[in-house]
């Protein structure tokens, strides 16, 4: 005994746990591990490195004018910007290059045809006047890009502002020192057009990445993503008999490696953004592949996604019903499993089917399909209507001097039939062995938080202990009742995204068939 006064410092020796697997293999190099990384990374997305490549086939190309001699005697230094037009040009998409470039093109033209005008009306006033006409005119250009690109429906073509704005002031200061400043702002438009004409041609020739096949692609994924996760929640929810909840820190963190549906449904609810920016890149773009005709309804496939993410946020809401603290018991959920389940595969079909059709864009107005999932769902609608009296007939108060049911909830057998010959103490023996045995069925069967069953430990077991316990049990039944109903607002939903498919399956031509 060593340290303070009553203090015992006891030594206990290491155990000697067996070494297991992972601790026994050597570890992992970091340049190992950022190797794996970035294969894995690239793996994703093999357009990753397409889009590398070409970008660094562009640079090289521009700059071979300066590496050879005769385009170099041309143009000079100011052949640099055909390299930083190809670095500030050259975007994922073909489209994305082709928005990127008009902004850039119009926006040095303009600034191009600004400095001209504002050098000669410079060189008019005099050379004392001079300095002070650039610079008051780089001054109220400076204030106005900056001004209009915060404009609401200019905010498209900020770039294009930007551009304006380092253009001219690059032109002007540098044109007033090389005392040419008329053949330098040529030199360096040409300088740009070069740049942006070798960018748009490298990416639309060499392997093109087009942004309206990304969006097709990212919207049928999205189709499949929801109806996966929807079968996915819906049938862990059934089997989950609460033996494997997770712990509420776990909860918290959406910490669910055993839902990769789930995960990507997560993603899914964050691809508003993405659909915009891929379907404004998609305008830019001409007719190509599958998408031949002009005017494409691309803001089409952002209204589809947009309803698309109403069906994952109700998807989401059953997810939170699954991994809630309030559980209905697990032989109440078997009640209504085959309705329930019933719903749920006609749902993922129909929404497996329409993203199969825009992936082929061929449209089968699937009727049938639609009709099937809207008699499922009149189905579990009329179960739970029938059986209502299930989710709400514990709301009674519990009288000890009435025989109890306990069939639906617990599934209790009477510790001990009390007879008539019994004395007074028997009796209250076995009125307290039911009131134990049915606190432990409480808590191995009820998904309630453990603190509120905790409560029960330290109170002494009684009759007034039973109405509580019945009204935890139809709290808890309620909780089926919740999980139902969201799953019957997604089938309505599904209302809406029909239509949404049917109307871009017109704006977008595609191959219409009607199965009844």
């Amino acid at each position: 005994m060593n340290g303070k006064k009553g203090s015992i410092n006891i030594d206990i020796p290491p155990s000697s746990s067996p070494v297991t697997k992972e601790q026994n293999s050597p570890a992992i190099s970091p340049e190992k591990y950022w190797i794996s990384e970035v294969w894995k990374f690239a793996k994703d997305d093999t357009n990753r490195v397409t889009f590398a490549l070409k970008v660094g086939l562009a640079v090289l190309l521009v700059s071979l004018l300066i590496l050879f001699r005769a385009p170099y005697d041309v143009f000079g230094t100011n052949i640099i910007w055909s390299i930083l037009t190809v670095a500030i040009m050259f975007e994922y998409t073909v489209g994305a290059t082709f928005n990127r470039g008009f902004n850039r093109a119009l926006g040095s033209l303009l600034a191009g045809i600004l400095a001209i005008v504002v050098i000669q009306v410079a060189i008019t006033a005099g050379h004392f006047a001079e300095p002070y006409v650039i610079g008051f005119s780089i001054f109220f250009i400076g204030a106005v890009t900056s001004f209009m690109k915060q404009w609401p429906s200019l905010v498209e073509y900020e770039y294009g502002f930007r551009v304006i704005l380092f253009t001219y002031c690059l032109i002007m200061v540098s044109g007033y020192r090389v005392g040419n400043p008329i053949r330098t702002a040529m030199d360096r438009l040409y300088s740009i057009a070069i740049g942006g004409l070798v960018a748009v041609l490298v990416n639309v020739l060499v392997f093109p990445i087009w942004a309206g096949e990304q969006l097709h692609k990212e919207l049928v994924n999205s189709f499949n993503t929801v109806a996966d996760s929807l079968e996915e929640c819906v049938k862990k929810y059934l089997k989950d008999d609460g033996s494997e909840n997770l712990e509420f820190s776990k909860t918290v963190t959406d910490e669910f490696s055993d839902e990769p549906a789930f995960k990507k449904c997560k993603a899914t609810l964050n691809t508003s953004a993405k659909l915009d920016s891929l379907a404004n890149a998609a305008k830019w773009e001409p007719p190509h592949g599958r998408f031949r005709h002009f005017f494409y309804p691309w803001s089409e496939y952002v209204k589809v996604g947009a309803v698309l993410r109403y069906c994952a946020y109700e998807v989401m809401a059953l997810h939170g019903c699954l991994h809630s603290e309030i559980q209905a018991p697990y032989n109440l959920r078997c009640t209504f499993q085959s309705e329930i389940l019933d719903v749920t595969t006609q749902a993922a079909e129909l929404l497996k089917t329409l993203g199969k059709d825009i992936n082929l864009m061929k449209l089968n107005l699937q009727k049938s399909l639609l009709k099937k999932v809207h008699s499922s769902t009149e189905r579990l609608q009329r179960s739970i209507d029938m059986h209502s009296y299930l989710l709400t007939s514990n709301l009674h108060l519990y009288d000890p001097s009435k025989p109890q049911n306990s069939r639906l909830s617990f599934n209790l057998k009477d510790s001990a039939t009390l007879n008539s010959d019994t004395n007074e103490t028997n009796a209250q023996q076995d009125q307290l062995s039911y009131h134990e045995a049915m606190r432990k069925q409480q808590i191995r069967l009820h998904s309630w938080p453990s603190r509120e069953v905790d409560e029960f430990e330290d109170e002494s077991v009684g009759v007034d202990l039973i109405p509580r316990m019945r009204a935890l049990e139809s709290t808890a039944a309620l909780s089926l009742a919740t999980f139902a109903s969201l799953l019957i607002e997604f089938v309505a939903r599904l209302d809406h995204l029909v239509d949404a498919v049917d109307m871009l399956a017109k704006m977008a031509k595609f191959k219409q068939e009607v199965i009844s």
